[in-house]
């Protein structure tokens, strides 16, 4: 697909990689709608995003929406389309996550990573496909992680969320595919975003353990990658040499992740003392 003078909704457009997207595409000629709850942080993301136009004809347009309500997400689709025209792109950039072991997260905790990491993901998608589908073009972006192929302690409400994208990536790449849209499923490592600042913040030593050798990559790098792989019609985005190894190893040798993550696990509960303990 070719992004100049094309009309893109991009979700979790007001930070991240949703916002550096957003410019991206805008540098590249397409007409963007950002979309965020947060109004005061949505204006500064229009803001940014208007100085990244190629030209100053292209339009910018920041509406405040839950993504996982899905009337205000058709509403949204509405205006976007009356305001900018047919809708060709659709980059799905929310998302949020929680870090807490499994019996100390609160409970709805779990709701709300389905809620905006899952359904706010299946929500723009299933509201704007039926339109793409006459038109017989239009590409859906989505963004799930490397918690999509990979369940790491901390992550219990995350990953099943982020799984979740990963497989509804594959059966909308089958069920549009035909109808001439293409499907593109990015999984990022960990992201150098304020919601990953928080999750640094809050998440337990063993999860820490476990990414402390990760690397930190810039919302700007998968910006660029996610763009490039519209732009080539590319299913899967697994950035990175090593990430992509692991994701193909982890299908054949699930045992080794097993091992290495237990190994982290254990070296951060050495001489604790259990809580039920007297």
């Amino acid at each position: 697909m070719k992004v100049d003078g094309i009309t893109a909704i991009v979700t979790g457009g007001s930070s991240g990689i949703g916002l550096a997207t957003a410019e991206l595409l805008a540098s590249r000629g397409a007409n963007v709608a950002i979309i965020a709850r947060d109004f005061e942080r949505l204006e500064a993301a229009r803001e940014a995003v208007s100085v990244a136009r190629r030209d100053e004809s292209q339009r910018v347009l920041a509406i405040s929406c839950d993504v996982s309500i899905y009337d205000d997400v058709t509403a949204m689709v509405a205006r976007v389309e009356h305001e900018l025209g047919p809708v060709d792109l659709l980059m799905a950039c929310a998302g949020f996550c929680t870090p807490m072991r499994f019996t100390e997260l609160p409970i709805e905790e779990f709701q709300s990573h389905i809620d905006v990491n899952l359904l706010g993901v299946t929500y723009p998608a299933r509201a704007l496909a039926p339109g793409m589908m006459e038109r017989g073009r239009g590409h859906i972006a989505m963004v799930s992680s490397m918690g999509g192929f990979i369940g790491v302690y901390g992550y219990s409400a995350y990953t099943p969320a982020k799984f979740g994208v990963m497989g509804l990536a594959e059966v909308l790449r089958s069920e549009l595919r035909p109808h001439g849209i293409g499907v593109t499923v990015l999984c990022p490592p960990n992201v150098d975003t304020p919601g990953y600042a928080r999750e640094v913040s809050m998440e337990p030593a063993e999860t820490a353990a476990i990414n402390g050798g990760a690397k930190i990559v810039s919302p700007r790098s998968m910006a660029k990658a996610l763009v490039t792989a519209v732009e080539k019609r590319k299913y899967l985005v697994v950035p990175g040499v090593v990430n992509g190894l692991l994701y193909r190893l982890k299908g054949v040798w699930p045992e080794l992740f097993f091992a290495v993550f237990d190994r982290d696990v254990a070296s951060t509960q050495k001489g604790r003392v259990p809580q039920d303990a007297s």
